[in-house]
């Protein structure tokens, strides 16, 4: 188990700081390698096929993806949940860091909030696209205005609003925040005029005396416990995006805290899957060890049996509940039914196979991490795919019933959403350190 009281050495005690600044450093200051330009390439073709896809949405409309009059929401709303739990796991490792001192964090928190927010940007684009007019989502927001017209505080859609926003803003804030001590470092460092003058810029001022670090401290522990509560809110209030209806499969307590468990399992595992893959690439294996992909597999380990109980629970309750279209939802239409190959895809991603990591062998096995990483996000966007589609298409009224195809629209935003998260992150990992320096030095052996 993991407790407050382990304080895992980051390096050995034999690398000076100088020699972790060097190490750390390597992968923004040597030559730009081939897979970085392969991975933008991707990125940027992902992007153009989303740009397409944008356009459509634009100038044709949303008749353009594959909706339905029952199947209102369909592959936007699916992604915009899943790129959300996707979003959680960079704020809720800066909380373990910052609030519940869980130094083996340090190496891992600020590859894990950038990927919050370029997740948090992807979320965000959806509701905007669905909103049909999207040049018009100023009216979303309460300002005063000519038109006389506020928003329905009522609507949960204005709750994402809120939410969204103000997670956003806080995981750009955490971010950037945690990087000014190595941005000047940077700085300092810098061989061209431009360099210097842009670290110089987004550092502050910062000069690493007593004082300065003090008061940094102070902020970022400040943050952290603002940021704590947004992480169990945001998903929540996404939950009651569907709890707050009377759709079978949807009126139900248990999402808000359903969804709040998925977030972070899903985004644990996205990190995990990069964290492996930045580990193999720049052969940090001195600041990523085996203990800290361990850790993060402990927590999925935890994370499925969560979940797991929760898919149980909602069985039963469908079954306890001795109303028909609950039990016809959860026990024909998933269980049995239409979505049957869906529902156990997800259940054998989610609950069965992060099962493996109870065996150390497993934990310490980069192969299996990365495989089993991979099989929970896929697990998790079916999650969302069997809760949105199985209640809209199979509702109350067999009349209305109706299949729900993708277009390539559809598809097309989807991946243009990939393209900006592959590209934002190669970005990141070329201008910015990877890895916090100034914590990692922080915590080192014999620096505590």
């Amino acid at each position: 188990m993991i407790t407050s009281s382990i304080r895992w050495p980051m390096v050995g005690a034999e690398k000076t700081s100088k020699e972790i600044t060097n190490e750390l450093l390597a992968p923004n200051e040597s030559k730009i390698p081939v897979w970085w330009y392969i991975g933008m390439t991707i990125g940027t073709i992902l992007l153009a096929y989303g740009g397409w896809a944008f356009y459509m949405s634009f100038t044709v409309g949303l008749g353009t993806w594959g909706l339905t009059n029952s199947v209102a929401w369909g592959w936007d709303i699916i992604n915009f949940v899943w790129w959300i739990g996707i979003g959680h796991a960079g704020t809720a490792f800066t909380i373990f860091f910052l609030v519940f001192r869980q130094h083996w964090a340090a190496s891992i928190n600020r590859t894990a909030e950038a990927m919050t927010v370029f997740a948090v940007m992807c979320a965000g684009l959806f509701p905007i696209l669905h909103l049909g007019r999207p040049w018009l989502v100023f009216f979303i927001f309460p300002y005063p205005n000519t038109r006389l017209l506020w928003v329905n505080f009522n609507s949960p859609l204005l709750w994402d609003v809120f939410a969204i926003s103000t997670y956003l803003l806080m995981s750009i804030t955490l971010w950037y925040f945690g990087m000014i001590p190595d941005l000047a470092t940077m700085r300092d460092r810098a061989k061209n005029k431009i360099s210097k003058t842009l670290y110089g810029f987004f550092s502050m001022g910062w000069n690493g005396s007593m004082i300065t670090y003090r008061r940094y401290e102070t902020l970022t522990k400040i943050l952290g416990g603002m940021a704590a509560p947004l992480v169990i809110s945001v998903h929540t209030i996404v939950a009651l995006d569907f709890a707050v209806s009377i759709l079978p499969g949807w009126h139900t307590t248990i999402l808000p805290p359903y969804f709040f468990v998925g977030a972070i399992f899903s985004g644990f595992a996205m990190v995990l899957t990069i964290m492996i893959l930045m580990r193999n690439v720049f052969k940090i294996t001195d600041f990523i060890t085996e203990k800290h992909l361990d850790a993060i597999a402990n927590v999925l380990k935890f994370g499925s049996l969560v979940i797991g109980l929760a898919y149980v629970i909602e069985m039963f309750i469908a079954w306890y509940s001795g109303m028909n279209y609950e039990m016809y939802t959860f026990l024909n239409a998933r269980a049995t039914g239409n979505f049957s190959l869906a529902f156990w895809t997800m259940v054998f991603c989610n609950a069965l196979a992060p099962q493996v990591f109870w065996f150390k062998k497993a934990r310490k096995n980069i192969i299996i991490l990365f495989i089993v990483s991979i099989i929970i996000n896929i697990g998790m966007w079916f999650e969302r795919y069997i809760i949105l589609i199985s209640s809209l298409a199979e509702d109350f009224l067999p009349s209305s019933w109706t299949g729900y195809t993708p277009t390539l629209v559809d598809i097309g935003i989807f991946a243009g959403t990939f393209g900006i998260f592959i590209s934002g992150m190669l970005l990141f990992i070329r201008y910015i350190p990877i890895i916090a320096i100034n914590e990692v030095k922080a915590n080192k052996k014999g620096g505590n």
